[in-house]
C-alpha cells in the first residue's frame, strides 16, 4: 500500500483570488452555551490565523479581513477545551472566507452546519456533492487504517487490501475531478481540483491542457497564476531535465549549493518539523542513507520550517538522526527552493544523477530502496 493520508485540502495551501476585503462569520450551534468555545484557524499570507469566541444561547461571531477567498476551519469545544487539547476528531467545518456576511447553521454539530450567505461556499457544496461518493470512500478507508490495532496496521496483507480500495476510490476521485473541471471553467474549485489532480508528481501534459480550458477569469487570478507557476516549475523539474541549480544556507549560515554535489546522486528532500507525514518518512530516508551513503549517495534536505522556527528544525534534524546536509531559509512555503521546484506539498523528493539530471521524483517506503538500489550497482 502506496499510502493512506487524505491529500484533499490538507497538506497543500490554499489558493486565493486577488479579491480582498472584510468577512463576517456567524455560527449558530443549537442553544450551546458557556464554557463551550468556537474556534477559528486559516492561512493569511505566511501567517496561521487563530481566533476563539465564546458562545452564547448557540451563538457566535468572527470578524477579520481576507485576501480573497480562503479555506479556514470552525472548530467548536462543547466543554469549553482549549485548541491545543482538543483531538483531530473534535467536531469542526470547513468553510470559505472572502468578502461577505456568511452564516454557518446548525441544531448540534458543527460538522452538519449548513453555510449560506455565500456565493463560494455555494458553490463549495456543489462541488463536495460532486465528489461525495469516493470522497467518503477515502475518509473511511482512512478510518478504519488509522482505528486499527497497531499489530493489524502492520499486516502486508491488511495494507495490501485497503491499498487496492484506496487506489480505486481515488481513481474515481480523479475521474470525477476532470468532469467538474470540463463542466465548470468558471469555478474557483475548478482551480483546487485541478491542483489537487495535478498532485506532487505534476504531468504537465494532462494538466496544461486543462488548466487552459479554465476561463480567463481564474487563470488569471491569483490561484491560476499560482498554478501556472507550479506548471512552468513542473516543466523544468520532470525526469530527463537538468536539475535548477540553486544555493541556500544550512543551520550554521554556510551556503550550499546543489551543483557542488556533482559526482554524486543526490537525493533532493523536501520536508519540514512541522509535518507529520514527513516525520513518519523520515526513519525509512535514513535507512537509505546509511544503506547507500558510502556508493556515491548522499542526501540534501531542504526545509520548509516557518519565519522564527530554526529551534524547532534544528530538534527534529537532531531527533530524526538526519546526518546528510539541510538547508533553509526558514519562509515556510515561500521557501525559494520550493518554489523554483514547484514543491506544494511535502514530503516530496527529486533524485538528481551524478551529472545534475533528476532521474526519479516522489520515491517513498521500499520504493526509494528500489530505485537506489537499481541505479547504485
Amino acid at each position: 500500500m502506496k499510502r493512506l493520508v487524505l491529500s484533499l485540502l490538507l497538506t497543500t495551501p490554499a489558493f486565493v483570488f486577488a479579491q480582498q476585503g472584510d468577512f463576517t462569520l456567524n455560527g449558530k450551534i443549537g442553544t450551546l452555551n458557556a464554557p463551550a468555545k468556537a474556534y477559528l484557524t486559516y492561512r493569511s499570507g505566511e501567517s496561521v490565523v487563530m481566533d476563539s469566541a465564546v458562545v452564547n444561547q448557540g451563538a457566535f461571531v468572527f470578524k477579520g479581513k481576507v485576501a480573497g477567498p480562503t479555506m479556514a476551519r470552525v472548530i467548536v469545544a462543547h466543554k469549553g477545551e482549549s485548541l491545543r487539547k482538543l483531538a483531530r476528531s473534535a467536531d469542526n467545518a470547513v468553510v470559505y472566507l472572502e468578502p461577505a456576511n456568511i452564516t454557518l447553521t446548525t441544531k448540534d454539530s458543527i460538522a452538519r452546519g449548513v453555510v449560506t450567505g455565500s456565493k463560494l461556499n455555494d458553490e463549495n457544496a456543489v462541488y463536495m456533492k460532486h465528489i461525495a461518493l469516493p470522497l467518503a470512500k477515502l475518509m473511511a478507508i482512512n478510518k478504519e487504517y488509522s482505528e486499527a490495532p497497531e499489530a493489524k496496521q502492520k499486516d502486508e496483507a491488511f495494507k495490501k487490501a485497503l491499498g487496492d480500495k484506496y487506489e480505486q476510490a481515488e481513481a474515481e476521485m480523479k475521474n470525477l475531478q476532470a468532469t467538474f473541471i470540463k463542466g465548470n471553467p468558471d469555478s474557483y474549485f475548478s482551480v483546487l481540483a485541478l491542483r489537487e489532480l495535478a498532485g506532487q508528481s505534476m504531468d504537465v501534459a494532462v494538466i496544461e491542457p486543462a488548466f487552459k480550458g479554465l476561463s480567463e477569469r481564474v487563470r488569471t487570478s491569483d490561484a491560476g497564476l499560482e498554478l501556472a507557476k507550479a506548471i512552468d516549475a513542473s516543466r523544468s523539474t520532470s525526469v530527463g531535465v537538468p536539475a535548477p541549480d540553486f544555493t541556500q544556507n544550512d543551520v550554521n549560515g554556510k551556503p550550499v549549493t546543489l551543483s557542488s554535489f556533482r559526482g554524486k546522486y543526490v537525493l533532493i528532500d523536501f520536508w519540514a518539523s512541522w509535518c507529520g507525514p514527513c516525520r513518519a518518512e523520515n526513519p525509512n530516508v535514513v535507512a537509505a542513507y546509511n544503506k547507500f551513503k558510502d556508493k556515491k549517495f548522499t542526501i540534501l534536505g531542504v526545509s520548509l520550517d516557518q519565519p522564527g522556527k530554526k529551534d524547532a528544525w534544528v530538534a527534529a534534524i537532531k531527533k530524526d538522526g538526519l546526518v546528510w546536509t539541510q538547508v533553509s531559509d526558514l519562509k515556510f512555503w515561500n521557501n525559494a527552493v520550493a518554489e523554483l521546484y514547484g514543491v506544494r506539498g511535502i514530503p516530496q523528493n527529486f533524485l538528481v544523477d551524478p551529472a545534475g539530471k533528476i532521474v526519479a521524483t516522489n520515491l517513498r517506503g521500499e520504493e526509494l530502496h528500489a530505485k537506489l538500489a537499481e541505479l547504485l550497482k
